[in-house]
């Protein structure tokens, strides 16, 4: 998002902050109400452009919004959406993006709050690499001939009673309701905002053989300290790499295999 949108984002944020953490609300019942708004945004072209016309105010597009969802959805989720609206986007679609946004943040702090929040990302970067190394469920769960229903109906027989309850909404959401982006793209993107509850950065490490729990403290120790920032270690374990790690930070790549380091030397040779 670029210019109003971010900011009108970021007030969307503080303000699912202040209501899930000042008041006793149902974050899992306002994620799901915030998900069924940005189903009906991502379906009615005409009406996220007139609540997102700048040529309106503020006042006159949260009073649509109010009348549109009094009745369908908790008090919590018309403010929530009515202060939204009064804020200037720079394009309808970051409207419906941010709804979207705010729901998943919500099931997140529903497992934050419950303890659960680190074996949730944990699930959903092994559930990426599951479905990166399953060409045939990744076809399954990307099957455009295939009903949502029918997606949500597999998820739940592989994630129900193995992945936390929030790590499946989520899953089922991004699967049943892609919204044009692909799968893996949607899993990335939800780590990220995982991580984010804490004010973290997520790190993809790769290593020949795992590593051991004193390896991986001095790891994030040292990630924390060159990034500023507390560091949440997603690990995956890839013989091909032939020793040493390599490291991702979003598009930064740490590469200290020795694989890299045979690469490099043979093509100084070439050279």
């Amino acid at each position: 998002m670029n210019g109003a949108s971010r900011e009108a984002l970021s007030a969307a944020r503080e303000s699912l902050d202040a209501l899930t953490d000042n008041t006793p609300v149902d974050a899992t019942k306002l994620a799901d109400e915030l998900a069924a708004v940005t189903v009906l945004l991502d379906r009615e072209v005409s009406l996220r452009r007139v609540l997102t016309d700048p040529a309106q105010s503020g006042e006159a597009k949260a009073e649509l919004a109010q009348r549109l969802l009094r009745g369908q959805v908790g008090g919590e989720t018309v403010d929530l959406v009515s202060g939204m609206v009064r804020s200037r986007w720079s394009r309808s679609r970051d409207l419906v993006d941010a709804a979207e946004e705010l729901a998943n943040t919500a099931d997140l702090t529903a497992a934050q709050k419950a303890g659960a929040l680190d074996g949730v990302e944990d699930e959903l970067f092994r559930f990426g690499r599951i479905v990166s190394s399953s060409t045939e469920l990744r076809s399954a769960l990307t099957d455009k001939a295939a009903t949502a229903t029918a997606k949500g109906t597999l998820l739940r027989s592989l994630l129900g009673g193995k992945a936390h309850a929030t790590t499946e909404r989520l899953v089922v959401r991004l699967v049943t309701q892609p919204r044009g982006r692909s799968l893996e793209a949607g899993l990335e993107s939800l780590s990220k905002l995982a991580a984010a509850r804490r004010d973290r950065m997520v790190a993809v490490v790769t290593s020949a053989v795992p590593l051991s729990d004193r390896q991986k403290q001095r790891l994030g120790a040292v990630l924390a300290k060159l990034y500023g920032r507390e560091m949440h270690l997603n690990l995956d374990v890839d013989p091909a790499v032939l020793g040493g790690i390599t490291v991702r930070v979003g598009d930064e790549v740490i590469d200290g295999s020795i694989a890299e380091r045979l690469g490099e030397a043979t093509r100084r040779l070439a050279g």
